[in-house]
């Protein structure tokens, strides 16, 4: 992995399935290890995802408490499978919005099923993982805002569809961050989304509708889509290929190229995505 990371040489790098641990100790080894190869990212940043931490309910009425499956996100131990940021520039941490504990219930038109329960619309978190919005300092006076997320898998559940549900409005909370449906401020461009939304608009498991209406969205542009194949992640001989990772950046930016990374990522079956935007 070391050598596909200092291969992009990105100026700012978004990790998924990074396990968090309080003081940032993994996250600052591997930095420490990339600065070794070469390449220098002064600003680190990661905060607790929701995987691991337990609801005290029984989500998928097996009669069984404190399993993954009960967590605000699956996991098998809190902090499993979080996200990291690492940059060139300055990362604002004062500025930094974290909306990891926003409530699924109360995303307009939220997807819940009604088989949750009151208790669990009381408790029960949108993200799976986390949605942050984390600003980073490109000089000259100007602020770049990365919005970040990691979508659950829209599978293994029941006829109910909790994950696909859920998948498909964890997608939809960027939609109504920037419509101004949340008890949050639109963040002012420009900015970039970007993760994993575990959605093909076109193929795979799921409800396509919500990554569709963020590629259609005219607030956004989709450099990726100039590159062919566009699909990011192989998942074998039974699904194929899907596209599910995605950078977003808002319409007023220049998207001067856009593309994979030459192998997928060691021991994973996804492929990094990159895009280079000039200032």
């Amino acid at each position: 992995m070391i050598d596909q990371i200092t291969a992009l040489r990105a100026d700012v790098l978004v990790l998924m399935d990074v396990d968090h641990d309080l003081d940032l100790r993994a996250l600052t080894a591997l930095r420490d290890r990339l600065a070794q190869a070469g390449i220098d990212y002064p600003a680190i940043f990661g905060a607790a995802p929701n995987r691991g931490v337990p609801t005290g309910l029984d989500l998928d009425r097996d009669g069984r408490l404190a399993e993954p499956e009960d967590a605000q996100g699956f996991a098998g131990f809190r902090g499993q499978g979080g996200l990291a940021i690492l940059s060139r520039r300055p990362i604002l941490r004062d500025q930094v919005r974290e909306f990891s504990s926003f409530l699924w219930a109360d995303l307009p038109g939220a997807l819940m099923p009604a088989e949750l329960g009151p208790e669990a619309r009381d408790i029960l978190r949108l993200s799976t993982t986390a949605h942050w919005e984390v600003p980073v300092d490109i000089g000259q006076g100007r602020i770049l805002r990365l919005l970040v997320w990691h979508g659950t898998t829209p599978a293994f559940d029941g006829a109910e569809d909790m994950n696909g549900r859920r998948n498909h409005d964890e997608t939809a909370f960027w939609s109504r961050l920037l419509d101004g449906d949340l008890p949050f401020p639109a963040p002012p461009p420009p900015f970039v989304i970007l993760g994993q939304a575990n959605a093909d608009p076109d193929r795979g498991d799921g409800r396509p509708e919500a990554i569709r209406a963020l590629l259609a969205d005219p607030r956004l542009q989709d450099p990726l889509a100039r590159h062919v194949p566009s699909e990011t992640v192989d998942y074998g001989r039974d699904i194929g290929r899907l596209r599910v990772t995605y950078v977003l950046p808002s319409a007023d930016l220049t998207a001067a190229a856009a593309g994979h990374g030459a192998a997928r990522v060691e021991a994973s079956r996804h492929w990094p995505v990159w895009v280079d935007l000039q200032f």
